[in-house]
């Protein structure tokens, strides 16, 4: 019997989300042929207040006025608390609950209004805890310094006189140089074997393209195909069936075992488990 397991998105969402152009970025079918190496260039590094927008920030030190290290915001060691800024809004990741609010940015004086916050349980009290205390040395006014380059760095100092000090990861679209194409995958939950010149007995994921009409109905594109490239960020797992909101980037020039296209998962929609 299959179990339909919606994750935390209202329908709304996808009907709000901006739909693919009428001619899309194919989805790569098409087994690469091999060329000369290559790798995807990065574009030139923002400076100043621009970088915020261009990394992840992942924490890497916290230390307390009096030079402490602050245990409590190292609740998840291998998944470190990172921000995103976009927009005007501050997106807190890696906690117990996906946290957010909005800020401002006069100088290096960074003001986070109060967050809002998901609602969910978790059961490692430490994990739990990790909210509000990323909450309380976030919010208010920070003095910031940030510096982008291939040692990307954001140090935040709030008044209470706590020093948080963020690595920086680049976004796809910083990687990429540009905004990339929205599009929605559909993955099959099982493989198939599949030819690659580069790599002997290939397993590939079975995608297929889903649109959604301005009402939110879903409708599928095409059949099944064999999907070469990967996903980053997507973890398959046999016997789930995934729908994804994905970003393509055109590359250039193309590495030697993959398309001219790079697939960046933006979230997980819907997820179904058929395993029997």
């Amino acid at each position: 019997m299959k179990r339909l397991i919606l994750l935390a998105l209202p329908i709304a969402l996808a009907a709000c989300a901006k739909p693919a152009p009428d001619a899309p970025a194919p989805v790569s079918t098409e087994s690469p042929a091999a060329t000369t190496p290559a790798t995807d260039p990065a574009s030139t590094a923002p400076t100043g207040a621009a970088a915020l927008g261009a990394y992840h920030w992942r924490l890497q030190e916290a230390k307390d006025a009096q030079g402490k290290h602050i245990d409590a915001l190292f609740a998840r060691a291998d998944h470190p608390l990172t921000l995103d800024f976009a927009e005007g809004r501050l997106g807190v990741s890696n906690t117990c609950n996906r946290m957010g609010g909005g800020y401002t940015l006069e100088g290096d004086k960074l003001t986070v209004s109060s967050m809002m916050s998901t609602q969910m349980a978790c059961a490692d009290s430490k994990l739990m805890a990790l909210d509000g205390e990323a909450g309380k040395r976030l919010e208010g006014s920070s003095t910031l310094a940030v510096q982008a380059g291939d040692q990307a760095r954001l140090t935040l100092t709030n008044a209470g006189g706590d020093v948080l000090t963020f690595a920086g990861e680049p976004t796809a679209e910083t990687r990429y140089g540009g905004p990339g194409e929205q599009a929605f995958l559909e993955v099959a939950a099982e493989t198939k074997p599949c030819s690659h010149p580069l790599i002997p007995n290939k397993q590939c994921l079975q995608v297929r393209e889903i649109r959604y009409d301005d009402k939110g109905v879903k409708s599928t594109e095409g059949e099944w195909q064999n999907f070469y490239e990967d996903i980053e960020g997507y973890t398959h797992e046999a016997g789930i069936r995934n729908v994804l909101r994905v970003k393509r980037f055109k590359r250039s020039p193309v590495p030697a075992d993959a398309s001219d296209t790079a697939y960046v998962l933006d979230m997980v929609v819907e997820s179904e488990n058929v395993k029997k």
